[in-house]
């Protein structure tokens, strides 16, 4: 039931999102020249997907985790990407191709040994990643890996129309604070 939302609001949100894809990719290719992010994430039963967003960091910041990410790093465009979500955009192209759900487990890196293995130990790989859960709108981040993936288990415990719907509506309004970029000490 799900995927038949994920495909017809993902398909949604691309038409009818498209200037302001294309505005922020513009945005973006002024900032950095390097509008779009890549990365290989970890997908639906731990298989490998590469997730695509509006890049937040200069294109020569280092391939980590958010949390472990330098402040100084995030361009001025990331920043306002960020406070305001538009950077997972793109993401509704992972969504659309089967990659993601709007709603389920944020994908991590590989390298996230801990983030694996909490998940792997709730079963929360066996639904697609989403771009937005339980544990975001209540600002947890990957930081926390055993109360993330507790949230991530309880969340597709619960997983119908009303707790998709709640979580894609609190996140458009604003609810979670986005992964955490450690603060550098000055």
């Amino acid at each position: 039931m799900t995927r038949i939302f994920d495909v017809l609001l993902s398909l949604a949100g691309l038409v009818i999102g498209a200037p302001i894809l294309a505005l922020l990719w513009v945005l973006g290719w002024f900032d950095s020249r390097l509008p779009l992010f890549r990365q290989e994430r970890v997908g639906r039963n731990q298989e490998p997907f590469t997730l695509v967003k509006f890049r937040t960091m200069r294109p020569d910041a280092a391939s980590v985790a958010t949390h472990l990410a330098r402040a100084s790093d995030v361009t001025k465009l990331g920043h306002f990407l960020r406070r305001t979500k538009l950077d997972e955009l793109p993401q509704l192209w992972n969504v659309l191709k089967g990659e993601m759900s709007l709603v389920g487990p944020r994908p991590c890196l590989f390298s996230q040994h801990e983030v694996i293995a909490e998940r792997q130990s709730r079963g929360v790989f066996l639904a697609r990643p989403g771009i937005t859960g339980l544990a975001q709108i209540n600002g947890v981040d990957m930081s926390t890996p055993k109360l993330l993936a507790e949230l991530d288990a309880r969340m597709l415990q619960d997983l119908g129309a009303r707790t998709y719907f709640s979580c894609i509506f609190k996140t458009v309004t604003g609810a979670g604070r986005g992964d955490r970029i450690r603060q550098e000490l000055r």
